[in-house]
């Protein structure tokens, strides 16, 4: 490992010379009282070192042999150590013994520790010594010897400070950017729900109300789509408590299936079994329908020979499609370059083939909408798997605008999530730079540049009896002290 310049008062040590890795106190239930803390690796946040859940041994009586550790250890968890779990124990407890409690005190601060052990370089010294394949895991030897950088005390608890204020500075603000994505999550709902009941465009003036007369009369030529009858006076009101008392005059309701395309109804696809094809025909399955979005990365593919059974349902462009089983909800229009070759949908999803009266990324916004997924939760079944019937789509309640109108609200929609795409774009950027800037902070710690003013304002407190050179020969001393029996061994060793 590539060892970085350091300043001329601070020393490249091991770990191992200041803390006693791998060494800890053992205990069982019946050694402790029933208000003991008692912490698990599941219970620390990977990264943030925040503490998800605290239980004690009342509430998470154990069998296991657990490690004992005191206010102020350092606890490291070195199972999958690239999760860097690590935290400073504000009261004392027991722990897995996949959590090494570290004292580096008096030696060293464990707060200084604390920020070492979150560094890059002892990340990357732990990756590539962990040993083990699905669940890596640090070894005492490697824990032993594992990097550490060795700071004049003084120049540790002003570091310490440092990095404790620059860190929840950093922490804070990472706080409020991940906050964002769900305001904006809420403020797309809020957008979806006010363009289908009609207060999004309470300003426009529609022009072309004989609108109604050509869907009507389209309905009225159509022997099948004349059968069907339009929403009952309970499903009207149904609709209007689930969209929350939406303002729908001037507009007209219709059961979505007397929008569509008679000749092709409102379908689902094809039965799939076995594995995927390598090649085939690629068909849309409920997973890839996401909020007015297809994702076509990992569409499985089937036999040509099972697919043209099933022609009905091969897509042209243009057709809403909804996921009807699993994650019940999602609606998407088909885009037209998308069906420029064969390609169709499984029995987990719906088409809904709209006619070319209607807009089809009108009603994909219908169905995403708060009210719309209402409906359809409301009619949904199943234990094992959720879903919904045909029967059921086909009766949804659809609020229907004039052409120009709805329109005009896909327009008014696409700009508004369009705002909220780049906001959004801009937030994960600043995240990726908050991360980075984590790492570029504690590397400047480590290598003396957020103390370099501080020395030199306080070189008394760097040199001579308190130089980093003086406190490992002290720690040396002391801990051999502690430890006579070692030197005996040693000697008749010798």
């Amino acid at each position: 490992m590539v060892q970085r310049e350091l300043p001329p008062e601070w020393l490249h040590i091991q770990l191992g010379e200041v803390v006693s890795y791998g060494k800890t106190r053992k205990c069982v239930l019946e050694d402790v009282i029933d208000d003991t803390w008692v912490l698990e690796l599941e219970d620390i946040e990977k990264e943030s070192s925040k503490i998800l859940s605290r239980k004690t041994a009342k509430d998470r009586p154990f069998k296991s042999t657990k490690n004992r550790f005191e206010e102020g250890n350092v606890l490291y968890g070195k199972l999958r150590p690239y999760l860097s779990k690590v935290v400073v124990a504000d009261t004392a407890g027991v722990c897995s013994t996949e959590i090494v409690p570290l004292d580096a005190e008096p030696f060293a601060l464990n707060r200084y520790l604390f920020h070492w052990l979150k560094t890059r370089n002892f990340l990357n010294y732990v990756n590539e010594v962990s040993y083990g394949v699905n669940m890596p895991r640090l070894g005492t030897k490697d824990g032993v010897a594992a990097p550490f950088v060795l700071a004049p005390l003084a120049e540790q608890k002003v570091i310490a400070d440092k990095l404790d204020t620059l860190l929840a500075q950093v922490e804070n603000t990472k706080a409020r950017l991940e906050r964002i994505p769900q305001i904006l999550k809420r403020f797309r709902q809020s957008v979806l729900a006010a363009a289908v009941s009609g207060r999004l465009t309470e300003d426009f003036n529609a022009d072309d109300w004989d609108y109604y007369q050509t869907i009507d009369l389209e309905i009225a030529k159509d022997k099948k789509l004349a059968k069907i009858a339009p929403p009952t006076k309970d499903e009207i009101a149904l609709a209007s408590e689930l969209f929350e008392s939406p303002d729908w005059s001037g507009w007209k309701l219709y059961a979505l299936d007397q929008l569509v395309e008679s000749a092709r109804g409102i379908p689902y696809g094809i039965i799939q079994t076995g594995e995927d094809q390598e090649e085939g025909i690629p068909t849309i399955r409920c997973g890839d329908v996401k909020p007015l979005h297809i994702e076509t990365l990992f569409l499985k593919k089937v036999l040509p020979m099972i697919e043209e059974k099933h022609i009905k349902t091969r897509l042209n462009g243009g057709e809403v499609v909804l996921a009807i089983r699993g994650t019940v909800g999602n609606a998407a229009v088909i885009p037209e370059k998308l069906a420029v070759q064969p390609l169709n949908i499984s029995r987990e999803v719906a088409m809904v083939p709209v006619r070319n009266s209607i807009s089809p990324e009108y009603v994909a916004l219908l169905l995403q909408s708060p009210g719309g997924y209402r409906a359809l939760a409301e009619k949904t079944k199943g234990v094992a798997q959720r879903g919904i019937n045909l029967a059921d789509v086909k009766r949804l309640v659809t609020p229907l605008p004039t052409k120009s109108e709805q329109t005009e609200i896909v327009r008014r929609v696409d700009q508004l999530f369009a705002h909220a795409d780049r906001i959004e774009k801009q937030v994960n950027n600043g995240l990726t730079r908050v991360n980075n800037l984590t790492q570029s902070i504690l590397a400047k710690a480590f290598r003396g540049e957020l103390t370099e003013q501080w020395r030199k304002d306080n070189p008394a407190l760097i040199s001579g009896e308190n130089s980093a050179e003086a406190l490992l020969e002290r720690i040396k001393s002391e801990r051999a002290a502690m430890n006579p029996g070692a030197r005996r061994r040693k000697r008749t060793m010798a």
